[in-house]
């Protein structure tokens, strides 16, 4: 039996843990594995991992795993399997993200299991007390997010890393012992199976459809990423960063607006309007803290009665305005933790594009080319689309269909693009939607069509001039072609390189 004794100096770490059920063999599931490893025999009772389908690596680390005590088992069944090995019910039951709340899997693990969380929580309640967690969710910017906020933080000197989604799992990072301060980039998946995690900063990007296969409605999806707010009030100093620009999460700062302090218990912080990020918002918000862009385009963040201006839009490296708001957001973090604003104006100007997010990747006789794969839905490609002000890029859009409203994109591309190119299985539906919009579509706009990457690619080329740009940002998901979005990526930039390389560009 797991005790409920804690140990002084972590967030919420019981002395024993009992027995201890891990569900799945990813990332995270492994990490686990292996933190929960060495404790047998004192604070973990049995350890079992549930490991899911086979692979090769799955079964290499599962043998490890055997070998060291743990009871291991594969396939549908492998939880009852486990239950019956190691003597009944669980205590604690880790989930991996990718483990849906409503598989039979999970449903399993939950029905023996005391408690079921996610690996973010677990690493949050076994990490030491006196550390600190700026946690980052959203539908999309959470990685870029995350990466300029451990970027930034770095830079002033704090022991800070990029933990979760990005870099290493929350529970390696702890082990380690080398954080003081963890930017745990966090996802609905893992936010759902989540009961005490409480940040000291809590930055809540945008909420729009997406994962609605995992969480079966938009509604919980919404709920699961709303649960990274549920415990600041625990935390003493606790700010909350919320994007005002998002209809979704503006309805939360109406909510929160309505509270007074004492029902709040945290601070927080609405970065810009529903009419963007531009002008001082406070008077209209009903609030003293505040993140906007001033009419000369200064990053400015109003908070706990003193005002920070950081950077310039024009000075940072990332482009469009989802980026300007995501170094608003993390600007604002980085203030709520004590660091000066001339360092966290140093860090967002220091700040270089992430892979495959707007990344600039070379020129084909003059047609820069953009590798943004990391746009799996159609808002990330809205906001790659408005990223081109001095443009109208040659688009490329496809992939794995995700099923969604393509209005909003084919407007925005009549609005922003010069030509796209639809491409995969999604492309005979993204091309229909254009053809059907045809009689909007603003003079000189093309649209194409084409088998895979490859062939749009080529066709993007044959639309574009030297001086134009070519962007890959498909709104849609990539298994219809590739194994990820990072390897459809690295495909495009290959064609690039060989492209440029063949003409000698």
């Amino acid at each position: 039996m797991a005790s409920r004794e804690l140990i002084a100096n972590r967030k919420h770490a019981p002395h024993h843990l009992g027995r201890v059920l891990v569900l799945g063999l990813g990332k995270s599931g492994r990490a686990a594995v292996a933190y929960l490893l060495p404790l047998l025999d004192g604070r973990v009772e049995a350890l079992a991992v549930a490991a899911g389908a086979r692979s090769a690596a799955s079964e290499e680390f599962a043998a490890e795993a055997r070998a060291a005590g743990a009871l291991v088992a594969f396939g549908d069944e492998a939880v009852g399997v486990l239950a019956a090995e190691a003597g009944g019910a669980f205590d604690l039951c880790i989930a991996s993200p990718g483990i849906s709340q409503f598989s039979a899997f999970y449903e399993a693990a939950a029905a023996v299991s005391a408690e079921v969380i996610s690996e973010v929580e677990f690493a949050w309640r076994e990490s030491a007390a006196d550390s600190r967690w700026v946690a980052v969710t959203g539908t999309n910017g959470k990685t870029t997010a995350c990466a300029l906020a451990a970027h930034v933080l770095a830079g002033a000197g704090l022991a800070a890393a990029a933990v979760g989604n990005i870099g290493d799992p929350c529970i390696e990072a702890v082990a380690a012992g080398r954080t003081d301060v963890y930017v745990a980039e966090v996802s609905s998946y893992q936010l759902a199976s989540t009961a005490r995690f409480a940040p000291n900063v809590a930055v809540l990007l945008n909420i729009t459809p997406d994962h609605l296969h995992w969480h079966r409605s938009f509604e919980a999806y919404r709920d699961a990423k709303l649960k990274l707010l549920a415990n600041l009030p625990g935390v003493p100093g606790a700010v909350a960063v919320l994007d005002a620009t998002n209809d979704v999460v503006r309805a939360e700062v109406r909510r929160l607006r309505a509270l007074d302090a004492g029902e709040r218990g945290f601070s927080y912080v609405p970065l810009g309007t529903a009419a963007g990020l531009t002008g001082d918002m406070r008077a209209a918000c009903g609030s003293d803290n505040a993140a906007f862009l001033d009419a000369d385009g200064t990053l400015r963040v109003a908070l706990k009665g003193a005002e920070h201006a950081a950077a310039r839009v024009e000075e940072l490296q990332i482009k469009g305005e989802h980026n300007a708001s995501n170094a608003l957001a993390v600007a604002a973090a980085a203030l709520a933790l004590g660091v000066h604003e001339s360092d966290v104006a140093e860090g967002l100007r220091t700040f270089a594009p992430l892979e495959h997010r707007i990344e600039p990747c070379g020129s084909v006789a003059g047609v820069r080319c953009y590798n943004d794969s990391k746009a799996t839905n159609v808002d990330a490609t809205l906001k790659a689309l408005a990223a081109f002000p001095e443009a109208r890029p040659v688009v490329l859009l496809g992939g794995d269909d995700k099923g969604t409203d393509l209005a909003p994109l084919v407007e925005a591309a009549h609005a922003h693009a010069g030509a796209v190119v639809c491409f995969g299985d999604a492309g005979e539906r993204f091309a229909a939607a254009f053809e059907a919009a045809d009689a909007q579509a603003p003079a000189g706009f093309a649209a194409a069509r084409a088998a895979h990457l490859a062939d749009a690619f080529d066709a993007a080329l044959a639309l574009a001039s030297a001086g134009d740009v070519v962007l890959l940002s498909p709104a849609c998901a990539s298994f219809d072609e590739f194994c990820s979005f990072e390897e459809r990526g690295a495909a495009f930039k290959t064609l690039v390189a060989d492209a440029a390389s063949a003409l000698g560009a």
